[in-house]
């Protein structure tokens, strides 16, 4: 039986974007136009889907992708249907564990997956990655804490990497008065 992949395309502050989901979850998250090329990253994927437009489907979806492009918004789990090698799963596990307004080098993502030489490795995994911000490889950085590529366009990794570290409460600061004057 094959899989149906639905997919829309919808705005945000850093440009239009695709989604595409199975009935398992989200399976990308690319910046840009459904193109051939995007088709055919799909299709390598999973080679046995049949793609379907469906904006109206996914406008709930859409929405939720928007608000966490646009506003920095981590409280939204995804339910999510990746596929990629063992090494790239375990990229991406270690990636959607960066909080939020804080960034890691490849290295220090290859040293906690126990193989501290393979950065180079990690930034294939991170090139690999469909799920753009939602598997958040714009969180990584060149080990003198610069800003490298990003396949989406280093602009938008500088502005996600920016968004985000505004959006994180400073300790102390309103949100967190009682705990500061209990102490």
């Amino acid at each position: 039986m094959a899989t149906t992949l639905r997919y829309a395309k919808a705005e945000s502050s850093l440009g239009s974007f695709v989604a595409a989901t199975s009935d398992r979850g989200l399976v990308m998250v690319e910046f840009g136009d459904m193109n051939e090329a995007l088709r055919a990253r799909l299709a390598a994927r999973f080679p046995e889907a049949v793609t379907i437009e469906d904006g109206a489907g996914l406008h709930g979806l859409l929405d939720r992708l928007v608000r966490l492009i646009d506003q920095s918004d981590t409280g939204d789990d995804f339910a999510l249907d990746v596929r990629g090698s063992d090494f790239e799963l375990g990229v991406w596990e270690v990636l959607r564990q960066i909080p939020a307004g804080r960034t890691t080098t490849y290295g220090e993502i290859a040293a906690k997956l126990g193989v501290p030489r393979q950065a180079r490795e990690v930034g294939e995994a991170c090139a690999a990655n469909m799920l753009a911000v939602v598997v958040p490889c714009h969180r990584v950085v060149k080990k003198d804490g610069s800003i490298s590529g990003y396949r989406w366009g280093v602009r938008r990794k500088r502005a996600l990497i920016e968004r985000e570290a505004r959006a994180q409460p400073l300790p102390g600061l309103f949100g967190n008065l009682r705990e500061a004057a209990s102490t």
